[in-house]
This record gives C-alpha cells, sequence and structure tokens, in this order.
C-alpha cells in the first residue's frame, strides 16, 4: 500500500467528514492544508423512544413464542451468538468484540476462519480517542465501527468500555475513556450514535464498577452513594439517556455484596428504574452466577463461553456427549444459568412468566432497532475502506498528547540529515494485544515505518531496539550501547517506548502490561527502559521520547533530562503516520490527557486513600476510600502536584484568553470568552471550564470539569467560545435527601488549557 496513496485518501476523507459535521479550520501546522472537527453535540431528548416504535409487533411475537423458545432467547447458543427461532423467522443475536474495531470471529467460536479476508481497521484505543476532546470525532469512530460490524454480520459490537480511570495500574485502562466523568459522558454519546446510525447495537460497558482486572471475577467493590452518583455512574446515564444506546453490558465484579450483572439496585433501580433503559442487559462472558438473581434481577441475556470450547479443544458434539449418555445430547450452552435451569424455575414458579417476557421483548426491540426484524433493512456496511482508515488517522492525529517541548524541541526539521530511532516498541505491532480488544488488521504502520514514510530516501533514518520485550527482563548493557552509539552518530533522535499489550488470552506470560484479566505490577518502564532512555538522552539531548500505553507512566527518572515528550498511546493502523505527522511539524499536536499522570504510584488517589488492589487480609473485598476524590479532584484538592495535570497538551502556537463575560440564569450560567490563536501556526485548543464551589453542607472537589470546546484556529485568527451550564453543572448528591442538590451561592468559574493551567476566571452567584 503505497503511502501517498493513502496520504491523499485521508486528506479526502477528513474534507468531506468536516464538511458534513459543520466544517472546521486546517489544523495542520502549515495554514490551509488539513481540514479537521469541531465539536458538535449529539444529544437526542428521546434517546430510547428509538426502542420502542415496534410494541405491538413484539406483543404479537411473544404470543406465538412457547416458553421453551422464549427461554432459548434469552442465553447464548455459541460463543457470539444467542437466541433465535427459525419456526417465527427471529434470526440469532450475533455480537463482536470490541471497543475500537470488529474482531474476527465469526460467531461459533473463538478462532478468526481460515483462508477468509477478514482483516478490518484497526483504531486508536478508547484513550487515545477520549484524548482528542473531540465529541464529532466520538460520532466518525462509532460510524466507523457500526460500518464494519454491519459488513460482517454482526448486530450488537461490544463496545464502548466507559469505565473510570481509577487505578493507574488497571490493565485495560486502554479500553476505556477517562478519569473524569464529564468527558466520558461527552465523549460516549458520539460514539454510540456513530455506531447505532448504522444499523448496529452498541453495548456500553462495564456496568459498573469494574475498575480493575485483579480479582475482577470475585472482588466485592463497596463506595459511597455519592461516589457512585457523582463519579462511576455519570457515563452510563448519558449513555442512556443521551446516546439512546440499545444494550448494556454488565461487569464481573460484585458490588455491595451482589454480583454486579444480576444486582438489583444497579440493574432495576437506577438503570430500567430511574433512567428507564429500555433496551437489553446482557451479561459479560460468565459473570451470571445464580440463576433465581439473574431472573429477578435484571439479567436479560447470559453470554459466555467454555474455556476449552473457547480454544477449540472440545467440540460442541463432544460437549453435548459429556451432558450423559443416556440423556438426549444437549448442547453446553442448554446447561447456563438461563437456559434449563431457568426453564425448569419458570415451570415450578409461573409468577416468573412476566419476567421472562420482559426479557425476551427487550431483546426483540434491539433486533427491530438493527433491522433484523421488521420492514426496514439495513444498509449495506464497509469494511477496511479508505475512509475508514482516514478516521484512524485523524482520531490519531488529534489524541496524541505533546506532554514537554522544552526549547521548542519539536516539531524536528525535516531538512535534517540523520534520524536514529530507538526502542523495541518502534517496530511492535499493537494491534493484537489486549485480550478482547484484539484487531486483525488489514495493515498497522509502525512508529518506524511511519517515520520512514514521512522523511522519504532523502534522510537517513537507523534503527536499534535498544531492550528486549519479556517479563522481568532487565536493561542490556550492550543493547544499551549500541543505541547510544547510534543516537551519538544521529542529528536527533526519536525513542519509542513505553509499555506492551499481551498478546493471548492463555498465554499472558512475557508481555502483559496493557491487556484484559490482568493488572500492571507497577508503573514503571517496563524492561530496563529508564537506564537507556537516560543514556541516549545524555548521548544526544536533541531526543523526543515517544510513550505508548494505556496510561500513566512514571517519568521521574529522566522527566527533567528530556526536552521533548509525546504520548502516543496505542494509535491504531495509522498511529505510525500520524505520530511522524507530528514529531515533523505536518500537524499541529493538540491532544489533551484524559487522566492525570501522577510523579509516582504513591501520589495516586487509589493507592493514597483508597484500598487498590485489595483490602488487607481479605483480597476479595475493596472500598474505594478515595469516594469523590478520583484524579485531578484528588490532586487540585489535596494540593498534590501531579506530573501532568489532567487536560494538560501542549501546541506548537500559542493561544490568547479573552476575558470571560457571565450571564447568570436562575440555576444556570453562560459563559462567553474569545481565543486567539497568538502564535505562527493553525492550531486546536480545548477550551476547558472548571466549576469551584463556595461554602457548602458537604466537602466538595476543589474544582470539577463542566464543559469543553476544541476550538481550530488559523494564525491570528480569533473566534468567540459559548459554553453552558446548565443547573446540573452546580448540583451534588445528598445522600440523605437521595437526591441532586444546588446550594445556593457563590461559584468560581476557571476556564483554561488544562486543570492545573488557569487562563481567565469569573464568577456566578445562584
Amino acid at each position: 500500500m503505497q503511502y501517498t496513496s493513502i496520504r491523499a485518501q485521508a486528506l479526502l476523507a477528513a474534507a468531506l467528514f468536516c464538511a458534513a459535521t459543520g466544517g472546521a479550520q486546517a489544523q495542520k501546522a502549515k495554514p490551509g492544508s488539513r481540514p479537521a472537527t469541531t465539536s458538535t453535540s449529539m444529544a437526542s431528548p428521546n434517546a430510547q423512544q428509538a426502542l420502542l416504535g415496534h410494541e405491538a409487533e413484539i406483543t404479537a411475537l411473544l404470543a406465538k413464542l412457547t416458553l421453551e423458545e422464549k427461554v432459548h432467547m434469552i442465553h447464548a447458543n455459541s460463543a457470539f451468538a444467542a437466541g433465535g427461532v427459525p419456526r417465527l423467522g427471529i434470526p440469532e443475536v450475533m455480537t463482536s468484540d470490541g471497543p475500537h474495531g470488529v474482531r474476527p470471529e465469526q460467531g461459533r467460536n473463538w478462532k478468526p476462519p481460515v483462508g477468509a479476508d477478514d482483516a478490518g481497521s484497526y483504531m486508536p484505543t478508547n484513550n487515545t480517542l477520549a484524548s482528542t476532546w473531540n465529541p464529532a470525532l466520538g460520532h466518525a469512530y462509532g460510524t466507523v465501527l457500526g460500518s464494519e460490524a454491519n459488513a460482517r454480520g454482526k448486530d450488537i459490537i461490544l463496545g464502548p468500555g466507559i469505565n473510570i480511570v481509577r487505578a493507574p495500574l488497571n490493565g485495560r485502562n486502554f479500553e476505556y475513556l477517562s478519569e473524569d466523568p464529564f468527558l466520558v459522558s461527552k465523549m460516549v454519546v458520539g460514539y454510540i450514535q456513530g455506531v447505532q446510525s448504522q444499523g448496529v447495537s452498541a453495548c456500553v460497558k462495564h456496568y459498573a464498577a469494574n475498575n480493575q482486572e485483579t480479582h475482577r471475577d470475585d472482588i466485592d467493590v463497596n463506595m459511597s452513594e455519592r461516589a457512585l452518583r457523582e463519579i462511576y455512574l455519570p457515563g452510563f446515564k448519558a449513555a442512556v439517556q443521551q446516546g439512546g444506546v440499545y444494550s448494556l453490558m454488565g461487569s464481573y465484579n460484585k458490588f455491595r455484596g451482589t454480583y454486579a450483572t444480576e444486582n438489583a439496585y444497579l440493574m432495576n433501580t437506577i438503570l430500567k428504574g430511574e433512567w428507564g433503559f429500555k433496551g437489553l442487559v446482557m451479561s459479560d462472558w460468565g459473570s451470571v452466577h445464580d440463576t433465581q438473581e439473574a431472573l429477578r434481577n435484571g439479567t436479560d441475556l447470559e453470554m459466555g463461553s467454555d474455556l476449552a470450547m473457547m480454544y477449540g479443544n472440545v467440540d460442541q458434539s463432544q460437549a453435548s456427549a459429556s451432558a450423559g449418555a443416556a440423556a438426549p445430547a444437549r448442547s453446553y450452552y442448554d446447561r447456563f444459568f438461563l437456559a434449563d435451569p431457568a426453564l425448569a424455575a419458570i415451570k415450578k414458579d409461573p409468577t416468573l412468566l412476566p419476567v421472562l417476557d420482559d426479557k425476551v421483548r427487550r431483546i426483540l426491540r434491539v433486533m427491530y432497532a438493527t433491522h433484523q426484524l421488521g420492514p426496514a433493512k439495513r444498509q449495506p456496511g464497509a469494511y477496511n475502506t479508505k475512509e475508514h482508515q482516514a478516521t484512524a488517522l485523524k482520531v490519531a492525529e488529534e489524541g496524541i498528547v505533546l506532554l514537554k517541548n522544552e526549547g521548542n524541541l519539536l516539531p524536528f526539521k525535516k531538512s535534517v540529515k540523520t534520524v536514529a530511532v530507538i526502542g523495541a516498541n518502534a517496530e511492535r505491532m499493537n494491534s493484537m494485544g489486549g485480550g478482547s480488544g484484539q484487531i486483525k488488521a488489514k495493515y498497522e504502520i509502525s512508529a518506524l515505518q511511519g517515520i520512514k514514510n514521512e522523511l522519504g530516501s532523502q534522510v537517513a533514518v537507523t534503527y536499534s531496539p535498544g531492550y528486549t520485550i519479556a517479563r522481568d527482563h532487565k536493561a542490556d548493557p550492550q543493547l544499551i550501547q549500541q543505541a547510544v552509539a547510534a543516537a551519538k552518530a544521529a542529528d536527533v533522535v526519536i525513542y519509542v517506548g513505553g509499555s506492551t499489550h499481551g498478546y493471548d488470552y492463555t498465554k499472558w506470560s512475557d508481555n502483559a502490561y496493557d491487556a484484559e484479566g490482568v493488572d500492571k505490577p507497577d508503573m514503571n518502564l517496563p524492561f530496563g527502559q529508564d537506564e537507556l532512555v537516560q543514556a541516549v538522552l545524555a548521548a544526544n539531548p536533541r531526543t523526543a521520547v515517544v510513550l505508548l500505553g494505556g496510561g500513566p507512566i512514571d517519568v521521574s527518572a529522566w522527566v527533567s533530562q528530556a526536552k521533548g515528550i509525546v504520548e502516543a498511546w496505542y494509535p491504531g493502523m495509522e498511529g505510525g503516520n500520524a505520530l511522524a505527522h507530528i514529531l515533523f511539524g505536518d500537524v499541529n499536536p493538540s491532544g489533551k490527557l484524559p487522566f492525570t499522570f501522577p510523579v509516582k504510584l504513591e501520589d495516586s488517589p487509589a493507592m493514597k486513600l483508597g484500598e487498590y488492589p485489595s483490602t488487607p487480609g481479605n483480597p476479595l473485598k475493596q472500598t474505594y476510600k478515595d469516594d469523590i476524590y478520583v484524579g485531578y479532584r484528588y490532586f487540585d484538592t489535596y494540593n498534590v502536584a501531579p506530573q501532568f495535570a489532567f487536560g494538560h497538551g501542549l501546541s506548537y502556537t500559542t493561544f490568547k484568553y479573552g476575558a470571560l463575560t457571565v450571564t447568570p440564569g436562575r440555576q444556570s450560567a453562560t459563559v462567553k470568552l474569545t481565543v486567539t490563536n497568538s502564535g505562527p501556526v493553525a492550531g486546536a485548543e480545548v477550551v476547558q471550564l472548571y466549576v469551584k464551589p463556595g461554602q457548602t453542607a458537604v466537602k466538595r472537589p476543589e474544582k470539577e470539569l463542566k464543559a469543553f470546546e476544541k476550538v481550530f484556529l488559523k494564525p491570528g485568527e480569533t473566534k468567540t467560545i459559548t459554553l453552558a451550564l446548565p443547573a446540573e453543572s452546580f448540583k451534588y448528591y445528598d445522600e440523605a435527601k437521595k437526591d441532586w442538590v444546588l446550594a445556593p451561592g457563590k461559584f468560581d468559574l476557571l476556564v483554561g488549557s488544562s486543570s492545573r493551567d488557569i487562563r481567565q476566571t469569573g464568577s456566578v452567584t445562584l
């Protein structure tokens, strides 16, 4: 695949996308050469109504279904498929991982089909998407996933993942969005509506309090009601009430003593009661534990798969035969909690029949909404198109974060003669890593290849790995010596290191630092990289350090030594090209951190105040003693200096903020200000508005993000930004009243470029 062709397609697709989303200004460092998106609202006031358009037809179908057929509808019948009643023309529901690309499995097993052209688009991971702070890109991202799921015959794609990034070591943070519930809420809506615009259901996950992978199957999470309502639930509420998500997945963990997937308070009281969710609740794979609890407490569809069958060691006939030679052969899936045991329970207690009917109704609602049933048909999907690749490139370009740029080290000039690329991550592929996020990518541009694409044959690019990727592997003096020699011989150095994905469900072994099912051992750079980075920086100060990974990394050993640091996350199939565009100035970086980077792990509130990973002496319980003080809420309230603040991200240009104009309402406010690009190149700034409460009856965080907008500006251009603060922006959850409360008084309004870079202030009295 020729780089120039992809580049042209990317420019064309970006232009078309910008036109479709309302237009935007050029983001590229060279004025006028690359369009970019603007932040738009995707919210719908009647988001759940799309699920209620066929109630009469569903009622008629329910009347025709036998009891056995109804029970057949509420459990899996293979690894990724469920239900189906051919007699009545009801098809199976076909699901697919994952949150940043459509998995290769066909629904019947966990193995990709042999010889099939099933490789798809590998999008940047969700933390990269969140770093764009651009909800319109969330919609474009979701549209790619929905289109490719549709093309593969999938009805539900198992994403987005939106659990709060609470613990820096959580192995699955790369799949999630942010430590801040407001940012999560804004980004999730576009993603969901993008997916569902393609006739495919999104499935928001993991509901709720799944904030670590260690002991995820049995840990019992406890937290205050206020923490639940203010921090851990708002994203899910937005997914339901604004995004109109059709399906939701329960989590593995217990919550206040009961497994979350069959938790009456989470599922019945809050989700289906308070929020009015009309769609389908499915279990995570194997997260159901009790037939009666699941029947009565909100689980509509039980998914899961036997591990032996998962890896092809036991076929369906063997599983059936194991049920007993004397009895008719039974599928492994007929022994699920919501299969034969549920059928027996309902026959014994007919009062459970309305509960069963409600579950089937919800499944059928999703089937009508995704045009599996009814006269409407889906428009054809597309798989791994040039436009999809261009969206992947765009998200990576806007999501990569420039953390440090002392002395304007970056961007590097293309006129350099020699570039040394150092670090094993520079040529490592990431698409097949991470667990359920594994993607069989059509291609993946590594950092090394992207740099070569960018510089062509006129610049000498050398490569030295510097370290070996293997668990507990220490610094290798010989590899370091080779890297130092390469650094000394080059005009500039690009170090590409950081963390890695685990590759295989069955072999976490050597490299599982960002992966499902296991948390990271620490926040340090693995494989002896600290020693290597320090040696390279000493050899050539004109070194840009690029970090890949799913979350914060401890850089304290060398941060003062490095002039340039870039956080690239896991940037997807076009990640290497996107990184090169930023390093060499084709694109002006505009990404902002969606979570705080602590100086050291011990500074994290989950470690300092909480009980991560478990209560001493009882590894199955955890109380969130950090309460509402997650991320920057802790760092700012308790005056703990972060390494890099929430919302931080540098640019190759500068932005001047004008004075605030605050217009109060009775219980709301509107903030206006001008933002000017006062520097030499086009760029984008994320204007962040934080609300600081006055004196209240309860302790509240120092400030909280309540509005933001990404604005694209040419050099010298000024735009007026209007940020709305509805009543919800000023409220806290009152546990005694069991309701949200707006305490009258004065609120400070803080506008800036990050949570620690406040440029203008105002106030409002409500």
